[in-house]
């Protein structure tokens, strides 16, 4: 049974949590994380959301995922790299580049500027069925192809800025 704790309007913590799959009420929240990993070569490593996940089946995707009761943005950040992809991130290498209010979450996008290769890589099955590096044209091509989530405007605008992409 997962817990995530329940945020208010202004992404502060309640004392109250609910399980994953749980309806949240209006004016109620989940902290969500989501990692880009940027290798040396100014590429960023992606992933295939496994065939029979329930949200985003087959989709290439970030690595991220919604944080555990009790754990901070960074901490749930971490976790997930670690889970979803056997990577151990270096927290000095990661950054917080902004945190966007959605639906029903707040999600945190980070940046995790570290020279892995593929070979590190360990990905979990359940979650991940594919990955791979690809620079910001591809990446760009797989969003306007439907390859890739396409995570909004304003999420975008907020990641290539802060990597001076524009």
């Amino acid at each position: 049974m997962e817990l995530w704790d329940v945020l208010d309007k202004d992404g502060n913590k309640t004392e109250n949590t609910i399980q994953r799959g749980e309806e949240l009420k209006e004016n109620q929240y989940h902290l969500v994380v989501h990692i880009w990993i940027i290798n040396n070569s100014n590429k960023f490593l992606i992933q295939k959301r496994a065939d029979h996940l329930k949200l985003f089946p087959g989709i290439w995707a970030t690595a991220g995922g919604s944080a555990l009761h009790g754990e901070d943005s960074k901490t749930a950040a971490i976790r997930e790299v670690k889970e979803e992809l056997g990577i151990n991130p270096e927290p000095k290498n990661m950054n917080k580049v902004a945190r966007l209010q959605r639906k029903d979450n707040f999600t945190d996008i980070w940046i995790l500027t570290q020279d892995i290769s593929l070979k590190e890589v360990d990905f979990s099955q359940e979650e991940v069925s594919e990955v791979k590096f690809v620079n910001i044209c591809k990446l760009n091509s797989m969003i306007e192809e439907n390859e890739f989530y396409d995570y909004g405007d304003e999420y975008f605008d907020h990641l290539y800025d802060h990597l001076n992409l524009r």
